[in-house]
């Protein structure tokens, strides 16, 4: 079992931005998310499906304290834009999941 931090992405206060300008900030949102995976401090990010809540995605950062994770969150461009807000949260999970980027890697498909 090892600490993690676990991060809800809910939707933001910012319902102004263009279309275009989200599209832009989603980008790098999700390049923003392919860098900290690669440098091991992201194990689990992904999106809800549409629900009534406004949950719009999770993260699950492999960094022992809060801020930490905040250094992390304060990252994402779409965060900065308040597109979305996080919440952050100690978790408690099996080691194992440290891992999962690395098997992703092995058996995910690749661009076509």
């Amino acid at each position: 079992m090892k600490k993690y931090v676990f991060c809800l992405l809910k939707s933001g206060t910012n319902t102004t931005a263009s279309k275009e300008e989200s599209k832009k900030l989603f980008e790098g949102h999700m390049e923003n998310i392919n860098k900290l995976a690669k440098e091991g401090k992201l194990v689990v990010a992904g999106p809800f499906i549409k629900n009534d809540r406004n949950y719009r995605g999770i993260y699950i950062f492999n960094v022992a304290t809060i801020e930490e994770a905040k250094t992390l969150v304060a990252t994402d461009p779409a965060i900065k834009a308040n597109l979305l807000e996080a919440e952050v949260t100690p978790w408690y999970a099996s080691a194992a999941l440290q891992e999962t980027v690395k098997i992703h890697e092995k058996i995910a498909k690749t661009k076509m």
